[in-house]
């Protein structure tokens, strides 16, 4: 009997163990999920504050110069680069007025937006 108990002790250790295997990656898609999404509504705030009077309140400014960001490539370092450095000196550079944070937010925001 007492060799039935270390057994039966190994087997439920190995299920819990399973279960959790199983389950925090799932917890933590589902966390990242939730965290994405506030990151894109604060890049919608910054972008309605800072971006929008020259790409458009959608993305996207007819009869300007501006591209349609919903169409943007999915490279975040172009964008982050873009952003921070200005092109072509018609967009200007962004590296002292946004943070970090603020750039990684909108770029969140920009992707919530694509076309699936």
């Amino acid at each position: 009997m007492t060799e039935r108990v270390p057994l039966l002790t190994a087997a439920i250790f190995a299920a819990v163990a399973a279960a959790l295997i199983t389950l925090i990656p799932a917890a933590a898609q589902q966390a990242s999920a939730i965290d994405l999404e506030g990151q894109s509504d604060q890049g919608k705030v910054t972008y309605a504050k800072n971006c929008s009077h020259c790409h458009g309140p959608n993305m996207v400014n007819s009869g300007t110069i501006t591209p349609d960001l919903r169409a943007f490539a999915g490279d975040k370092t172009r964008f982050v680069t873009t952003v921070k450095q200005g092109k072509n000196g018609k967009m200007p550079p962004w590296a002292d007025i946004l943070s970090e944070q603020e750039i990684a937010d909108v770029w969140a925001f920009l992707l919530s937006r694509r076309p699936q």
